[in-house]
């Protein structure tokens, strides 16, 4: 593993490249679209599946980088393209993080190719971890999962809500609760199969932003999967369960569950999205502060207009550098003892809401319209503090590290 750098490698230069193409000339000309439209865009994942973007060995391929730069620049490329149709092509990866967080080599090898399909039949798959009455209260979780030993089976019952791809996805990653009084930590991960009976699309929703993205709710009625679909397998279920149980009774550490390792990888990740985002809305004001004339000169050149930009570009460049240093910490195996996982994600989101907002000012009344991309874009932004752990949640992880 080597030293923090910012300098991007050949490599890196050229994956960055042909990523902005493609947002570029691809997702950004189909945006309004499918805002408008409000569905999945499938010709879009299929011709980011058809160049390769869209695939298991891209994200590997990122994920292994071993600077940890792959991934957050990749996910600002594809969403300063346009985070809906950005986030119906990442989706799938929540889920694909799920089981290699949580999963064995046989379950990774067995599902994660479901999850994505090929060129010719895209698939997508979903990560149904939050509940109607409970979002950030993780421990508030009522969807059971419960081991019919006579048939090596695992009977899924409860609601799940805001799942992205929730009910059109090939593959569910599901995360339930195993043992009720172990609260957080008496959570598993199940895969359920395709075409599992007993799995339905409940209410699909009508969102604010990043509406390319589908979400809705997934029901689960006596689904059965085969204990094969326990990701990680019932020893090693059973033995957390034991150690958690008996830290229970003595006050112990904490023992991590099945969507905080997953929702913990991936914050950085989401961070890089709100950069995106924010770069996108800059970018559009900075272009029109230079060519709108306003009083026999362009508005950049008042300087009310002028600082607002100053701070905007700041903000976004301190965002991407505390992203970047929490993707390099985790990829090192450096722990993150200030939360700077979190400190990365609560910033670059926040930055994307206040950015994003600076750039409709900016506009004008242009900005407010549809003519132009950034009332989207201030839209889109505002999903960026509440999922994946709320901007308060990311308070308080952050505090309870300092406090420690």
């Amino acid at each position: 593993m080597g030293e923090f750098t910012l300098d991007l490698n050949e490599d890196q230069k050229q994956v960055r490249d042909w990523l902005h193409g493609f947002a570029a000339d691809v997702i950004r000309p189909a945006a309004a679209e499918w805002d408008e439209r409000e569905e999945t865009p499938w010709p879009i994942i299929q011709e980011a599946a058809k160049l390769g973007i869209y695939s298991l060995d891209f994200y590997a391929q990122q994920f292994f980088d071993p600077t940890g730069l792959g991934i957050p620049m990749a996910m600002e490329e594809l969403f300063w393209g346009d985070a809906g149709i950005a986030l119906s092509i990442v989706g799938t990866g929540l889920a694909a993080v799920g089981v290699l967080a949580n999963g064995t080599e046989e379950q990774i090898g067995t599902w994660v190719p479901q999850m994505y399909g090929d060129a010719t039949d895209v698939k997508v798959a979903a990560f149904c971890s939050s509940e109607p009455d409970a979002g950030s209260d993780v421990a508030s979780m009522r969807t059971r999962a419960v081991y019919d030993e006579a048939k090596d089976e695992w009977v899924l019952n409860g609601t799940k809500t805001w799942a992205t791809n929730g009910g059109i996805a090939n593959v569910h990653v599901v995360v339930a609760v195993v043992d009720a009084e172990l609260g957080s930590k008496g959570h598993a991960s199940f895969i359920v199969p395709p075409n599992t009976p007993g799995l339905s699309q409940g209410q699909k929703f009508q969102k604010h932003g990043i509406r390319a993205s589908h979400t809705a709710e997934v029901v689960l009625e006596d689904v059965r999967v085969p204990g094969s679909c326990l990701l990680g397998g019932k020893d090693k279920l059973d033995e957390r369960l034991a150690r958690a149980r008996e830290k229970a009774r003595t006050g112990g550490e904490r023992v991590k569950n099945a969507a905080m390792a997953t929702f913990e990888a991936s914050r950085p990740a989401v961070g890089a999205m709100a950069v995106g985002t924010a770069r996108a809305a800059y970018e559009v004001a900075l272009d029109y502060a230079k060519t709108r004339v306003q009083f026999g000169r362009p508005i950049i050149e008042n300087q009310g207009v002028a600082f607002q930009l100053a701070d905007m570009a700041t903000r976004i460049d301190a965002a991407r550098l505390l992203v970047w240093r929490a993707s390099w910490m985790a990829t090192a195996g450096k722990p993150f003892t200030n939360a700077e996982g979190s400190m990365s994600k609560l910033y670059a989101s926040e930055v994307a809401k206040s950015v994003t907002a600076q750039a409709i000012q900016i506009l004008g009344g242009n900005g407010y319209t549809r003519e132009y991309p950034v009332e989207r874009m201030h839209r889109d932004a505002a999903i960026y503090t509440i999922f994946e752990g709320t901007s308060e949640i990311q308070r308080m992880v952050i505090s309870r590290a300092l406090a420690r």
